[in-house]
């Protein structure tokens, strides 16, 4: 099996129970395990603990699946008047736990029942606690913008869950990297990257005929880093003008994609206004297709509609938000099998940068 499948939209019902095999690919230890052992065959799991949040289920069971675990027992559920309420069925005492649950909409309610599972796990006695956020909610709202009297929600979060009793957290591609600084505590960040990489390498892309778009200024860094690891493909940049919160004005393109295979790349999709709009410049300068990538798909309205309007041979997301739409360009990809590695590698205190040579 690769090492990062591809996956449909989620249904209900949780991860497949079926043996699969750990591959080698990008450093990974090969291990074949059974996920309806409950055990890990690796060894030491009997102090690895995983919960899920009701944010991302499926994800969470991805990741348990790769670990050869099950999933902890977990009892969550809303009073009347909405307050959550948190109860583990099994003892964490001197456990390392790690709880997946990513603030993803509705997002006040994802990152409250977050908080609560940490403060349910510290006094349970969990050795350790992990956040495993794999999207970040709040972390656009990391500096003052427009001139003062605004928060800085980023750093606020981070306070809260850190005050909550988390001792480190897992996020994937946060919003901006200088976000880390936020937190008092270990963060481990991790890019969502190598998966959609992998999958342009081995399914679509001739990389001699691609270029690799930031669609923003902000966005040039990872657009660099993208393309380096693309057979250093070229790099054009789309000018955009932000005029408010979800509202941006695209000016003019800095670069070559004449008779290529333009490839915009970017931490997220929320109305898709910003690849839309690119997309639709991509298309005067002549590029022959237009391929977009993120790791975390929102989805907020009008995404879908702008997204499938025909702009786009192929949409590439990750699941590290739950994607309940679907539509022909729409592709998705499973980032359990790097939260899983990840999740072990923190556990045993292994180094994790070679996930990402």
């Amino acid at each position: 099996m690769a090492c990062f499948p591809k996956i449909s939209p989620p249904t209900q019902g949780h991860a497949s129970t079926s043996t699969i095999t750990r591959s080698k690919k990008r450093g990974y230890s090969c291990c074949v395990v059974n996920p309806g052992s409950g055990e890990s065959v690796r060894g030491g799991g009997g102090r690895l603990r995983i919960f899920s949040g009701t944010a991302n289920p499926r994800l969470a069971s991805e990741v348990a699946c790769y670990l050869g675990m099950e999933l902890g027992k977990v009892k969550i559920k809303r009073f009347a008047d909405g307050e959550m309420y948190v109860q583990l069925q099994e003892s964490v005492r001197g456990c390392d736990v790690f709880l997946v649950q990513p603030t993803c909409p509705p997002a006040n309610e994802n990152l409250m029942e977050l908080l609560i599972m940490i403060d349910a796990c510290r006094r349970a006695s969990a050795k350790t606690i992990t956040a495993v956020v794999p999207y970040f909610g709040y972390a656009r709202a990391d500096r003052k913008m427009r001139g003062g009297r605004e928060s800085i929600a980023a750093k606020l979060v981070a306070n809260l869950i850190t005050d909550a009793g988390a001792h480190r957290v897992l996020a994937c591609d946060l919003h901006s990297a200088q976000s880390i600084g936020y937190f008092d505590i270990p963060v481990d960040h991790v890019y969502g990257q190598p998966v959609i990489l992998d999958y342009l390498l081995s399914t679509i892309l001739n990389s001699d005929d691609v270029v690799v778009v930031s669609p923003d200024v902000g966005g040039v860094a990872r657009a660099r880093a993208f393309a380096k690891k693309l057979s250093d493909a070229p790099l054009a940049i789309v000018d955009k003008r932000r005029q408010g919160h979800n509202q941006s004005e695209v000016v003019h393109l800095i670069g070559d994609v004449r008779g290529k295979v333009a490839v915009m790349v970017d931490d997220m999709i929320d109305t898709a206004g910003t690849v839309c709009q690119g997309a639709e410049l991509l298309h005067r300068e002549g590029a022959r297709a237009v391929y977009a990538c993120c790791t975390h798909a929102v989805l907020s309205p009008p995404a879908v509609d702008r997204l499938s309007s025909g702009l786009f041979h192929e949409v590439i997301v990750t699941n590290t938000v739950p994607v309940s739409y679907s539509f022909p360009q729409l592709t998705v990809l499973s980032v359990a099998n790097l939260l899983g590695e990840t999740i072990w590698r923190v556990h045993d205190d292994c180094s994790l940068s070679t996930i990402f040579q």
